[in-house]
């Protein structure tokens, strides 16, 4: 069975950038449409894990192959935020993991108690700003998967993310991350032999989960920004003034790309010391 385990819908709340997030929404999908796009693409299960919502149940729950994911915004103990993916819950469940969301040990004891598979996403990504070595040992301690494939994220980042459960013995996910209809499916975690939602569910906790599909770039991620630029024209016709901005969307597409691969190669070289070549050789980080 095949499932995109991290899919966001118009529930995902507000844009975190400074300003943007008084008026511009961090994706436009709607559920059904996102439903749809995905069975099309060969997903045989369908969950959607927005920040910190379960909002889009109300429009998926009547489908028998939707289960309900979300992903927790949370505090470490470093003071950092990282994003967990929280996969299979029941609506009664999602009020608890938001009371804990800034405990992760509390979030963490929770989840095992409960028998919750959940994931660390995006590692290797400066998405939710700086990381801590406190934040690795956090990871390697508490958390039973990791996401080793994201869509929105250049390969070299889940690279180093799929070596790093790899060496610490952690289930692998994957999804597309996808804020736009357009990379739906198009990354996704699969497990042979499940038959419905527990069952693969089940495998993926004991690790038996296969990730495939595509990794980030930098076209892929202009084309999502410029995407939800749109989406946000249609919702709010007077954002339109804005038009003249969205020219600046592939330069700042190409800084983040490259914030990206340096965030990786730093954290990559405090992890792996040993192995990398010396700093500025990003020809063989990339290779």
């Amino acid at each position: 069975m095949k499932c995109d385990l991290h899919v966001h819908t118009r529930h995902s709340g507000m844009c975190n950038l400074p300003w943007f997030r008084r008026f511009c929404r961090e994706s436009y999908n709607d559920p059904r449409a996102v439903y749809e796009i995905l069975k099309r693409r060969g997903m045989d299960l369908v969950t959607v894990t927005d920040h910190d919502s379960i909002d889009a149940t109300a429009e998926l729950a009547r489908y028998p192959d939707f289960f309900l994911s979300e992903e927790v915004t949370c505090v470490t103990p470093s003071s950092t935020e990282i994003h967990v993916g929280v996969y299979g819950i029941a609506e009664r469940q999602h009020v608890e993991l938001q009371r804990r969301r800034n405990d992760v040990p509390a979030l963490a004891a929770y989840l095992n108690e409960q028998r919750i598979l959940f994931s660390i996403n995006h590692v290797f990504s400066s998405l939710t700003g700086r990381r801590t070595e406190l934040d690795f040992e956090l990871f390697e301690d508490l958390f039973p998967a990791m996401e080793t494939l994201n869509g929105h994220i250049p390969g070299a980042n889940n690279r180093a993310a799929a070596r790093l459960a790899g060496g610490w013995n952690k289930a692998a996910v994957g999804g597309s991350d996808a804020h736009t209809l357009e990379t739906l499916g198009l990354t996704y975690t699969e497990v042979a032999g499940a038959r419905n939602a527990a069952e693969y569910l089940g495998s993926l906790r004991r690790g038996g989960g296969r990730v495939a599909g595509a990794s980030g770039s930098y076209a892929k991620l202009t084309r999502a920004i410029l995407g939800i630029g749109t989406s946000l024209i249609g919702e709010r016709r007077w954002a339109a003034a804005l038009t003249p901005f969205m020219l600046a969307v592939p330069l700042v597409t190409l800084v983040n790309y490259f914030c990206e691969l340096s965030f990786h190669a730093r954290w990559s070289r405090v992890l792996w010391p040993s192995t990398l070549p010396e700093p500025g050789c990003t020809e063989a980080v990339e290779s």
